[in-house]
């Protein structure tokens, strides 16, 4: 079976809703690393703060 041309629908639009599926896969991951990081950051700053 051959695969689907550039031009018929169903594959371009596969690859638009594979790519933006992948930025926001990323996009999410990155914000929420960040925002875990950051948590993190802040809570071991308040535990060291309670200790002194």
């Amino acid at each position: 079976m051959a695969p689907p041309g550039p031009y018929s629908g169903t594959s371009t639009l596969a690859l638009v809703a594979r790519a933006s599926a992948l930025t926001f896969g990323l996009v999410y991951g990155t914000m929420k690393l960040k925002y875990l990081k950051a948590k993190d950051k802040s809570h071991k700053k308040a535990e060291a703060k309670a200790h002194h």
